[in-house]
């Protein structure tokens, strides 16, 4: 039964995801439930509500994981298809959905542009990890400097003496190497370049933050995905990695230097520590945080939701379990599969946030609590 529910889980978000991006999935196959999992969704749909949700494909590991359980728990579908921050706030903006998932802080002006007053709430914390591919060499140490002038082009070799310097004893090779970035326009790219902006003056003035640039120098990919795949697949290569995905594939990762100046691995724990000093403004980045343990490229993911749910003709019962299912995902059980997916759990006092944050919410102006 469990496999199922997973199957058919699977099937409603590529079904959606579809339906939001303008595609069609559909084929001509027999309705028998048992068989087409994609029947057995419409006919799950048709008998109860189901949450839908959109966004950004940065935490789709822990989401994925954490609907499907809920699903096991409470017999109640939630889909998410991660077709990207911006298309998912499209969705959102048109109310497709029930709730978006974005990992870029929006703007005093982009909230502003909403139909309606929404609510940012943080549900988990990631990392963009350094992945690189240099046999023989583990526990490679980076400054962010470097990184952004190995993508400037400024770093071309990887026994280049700036990077000895920082890996003292080690011995590299007098190898090329190439960059890997993201093709197509993400928040991984933003948070990554968002880092390197603050770190190095140099690429802030000539390239600077944003979803989608153009890299002075390197390999282009789409998703996160086509990053590591070719990372694992080319000697040499380096890249940016949600820290969701980097177990899937044979890559190592970089330990970076903080701005305390410890060189430090994307785990729980460092990732965790990035987010310590936050409470009270979770619609922050979080990237170069001063805390002595912090990994340096660490980031919140948030979901949005409008504050009063009663629109376009949504029941009070919709809006309560849009609730419910969003109380669930910032509660211990849902936030303890992050760290299971690589990911990590939000801070106490974040978490609180979180849940204060849902208590704003309101149908017809009324609180849903």
């Amino acid at each position: 039964m469990i496999l199922m529910k997973t199957n058919i889980l699977s099937s409603m978000a590529s079904l959606f995801a579809a339906m939001l991006l303008g595609t069609s999935l559909f084929a001509a196959t027999p309705a028998d439930p048992e068989t087409n999992p994609r029947d057995a969704a419409a006919a799950a749909a048709a008998r109860r509500t189901v949450i839908t949700a959109a966004g950004a494909t940065f935490p789709l590991p822990f989401y994925s994981e954490a609907f499907k359980r809920y699903w096991e728990k409470n017999d109640i579908p939630v889909t998410y298809a991660g077709i990207g921050t911006d298309r998912g706030i499209k969705s959102f903006r048109s109310r497709q959905i029930d709730f978006a998932g974005v990992d870029v802080p929006l703007t005093a002006a982009e909230l502003k542009e909403m139909p309606a007053q929404t609510v940012l709430v943080p549900t988990s914390l990631g990392a963009v990890e350094i992945a690189y591919h240099l046999d023989g060499v583990d526990n490679l140490r980076l400054t962010g400097e470097l990184v952004a002038d190995i993508y400037l082009g400024r770093v071309t070799k990887w026994n280049d003496a700036r990077i000895a310097s920082v890996n003292p004893g080690v011995s590299l090779p007098d190898k090329e190497i190439y960059p890997v970035f993201r093709l197509d326009g993400s928040g991984t790219t933003y948070v990554f370049t968002h880092y390197l902006s603050s770190v190095s003056p140099a690429w802030a003035e000539s390239v600077g933050t944003g979803k989608s640039l153009t890299f002075p120098r390197g390999v282009a990919a789409t998703g996160t995905p086509g990053v590591a795949g070719l990372v694992e697949k080319i000697p040499g290569a380096i890249g940016y990695v949600a820290s969701g995905y980097s177990a899937s594939f044979d890559i190592q990762r970089a330990l970076l230097q903080n701005a305390a100046g410890n060189y430090v691995q994307p785990s729980t724990e460092s990732i965790t520590a990035a987010a310590a000093l936050q409470t009270a403004d979770t619609n922050v980045m979080l990237t170069d945080s001063p805390a002595a343990e912090a990994y340096p490229i660490s980031c919140f993911s948030w979901v949005m939701l409008y504050r009063d749910q009663s629109y376009s003709g949504r029941t009070r019962e919709q809006a309560e379990q849009t609730l419910a299912v969003l109380r669930w995902l910032v509660g211990p059980e849902a936030q303890n599969l992050a760290a299971r997916e690589h990911y990590a759990p939000l801070p106490t006092a974040v978490a609180a946030r979180a849940v204060e944050l849902l208590d704003s919410v309101t149908y017809g102006g009324k609180p849903l609590k």
